[in-house]
C-alpha cells in the first residue's frame, strides 16, 4: 500500500469510526470487541498491503477489524481457566463456597430450633424415621401407638420443619393428589 493510499485509509478510518464501529458491533455482538478490534485495525494500518487498489475503504477496514476480532476470539478460546482443566480431567473442588457455608449453617441452626419446639414424640418419630430409616411400624410398635398415629405425628413434625425453615414439605409416598400430580403436603 503506497504512502498515499496509507493516509487516505487513515483518514477514512478516522473519519467514519463512529460508523465502523456501529456496523461492527453489529456484527460482533459487543461493543467491547468492536472497539478492540478496530484498535487493532488502526495499528495494522501500516502493515495492510493490499494487492492493487482500494475500491472500498470502508468495507476493507471492516473486513480486517473483523478479521482482528475473529483472531481474539481465538487466542481468548485456547486459554482453559484452572477450574476448566480440573473438571475436564474430573478434579471438581466439591467443596462448599463461604455463601453456601453459611446458608448451610443457618439452616442446620433454624432445624436445630425447629427441633427443639417439637414435642418429644415427634422429635422422637421425625428423628427415627428420617435419620435412622426405621420403618413406620416399627416406631408404632417401639412406643406402643398405631401406626397411623405415627404417620399422624410425622406429617405434623415435617409440616412444623418445613414452616420454620420457609419450605414446602413434599410427598415421598402415599396416593397422588387430585389432578394427577404428588400433592405438596403429607407424610414424606
Amino acid at each position: 500500500m503506497t504512502d498515499s493510499s496509507r493516509d487516505a485509509m487513515r483518514r477514512f478510518f478516522v473519519l467514519g469510526y463512529d460508523e465502523l464501529r456501529a456496523r461492527l458491533t453489529r456484527r460482533l455482538g459487543s461493543v467491547e470487541l468492536a472497539s478492540d478490534a478496530l484498535h487493532e485495525t488502526w495499528l495494522r494500518i501500516d502493515n495492510a498491503a493490499p494487492s492493487g487498489t482500494v475500491l472500498s475503504p470502508k468495507h476493507y477496514l471492516l473486513q480486517m477489524a473483523s478479521n482482528a476480532a475473529l483472531k481474539r476470539l481465538n487466542a481468548d478460546n485456547r486459554f482453559v481457566t484452572l477450574t476448566d482443566a480440573k473438571m475436564a480431567i474430573g478434579l471438581v473442588d466439591e467443596a462448599a463456597d463461604p455463601e453456601q457455608t453459611v446458608i448451610a449453617r443457618s439452616d442446620i441452626e433454624a432445624l436445630a430450633r425447629a427441633l427443639s419446639e417439637l414435642t418429644p414424640r415427634r422429635r422422637d418419630i421425625l428423628l427415627s424415621s428420617r435419620l435412622e430409616g426405621a420403618p413406620l411400624r416399627a416406631i408404632a410398635e417401639r412406643l406402643g401407638i398405631s401406626q397411623r398415629l405415627v404417620e399422624i405425628e410425622l406429617k405434623h413434625a415435617l409440616a412444623h420443619c418445613a414452616m420454620r425453615l420457609e419450605r414446602k414439605v413434599t410427598r415421598r409416598f402415599g396416593p397422588k393428589a387430585p389432578g394427577g400430580s404428588q400433592g405438596q403436603e403429607g407424610p414424606a
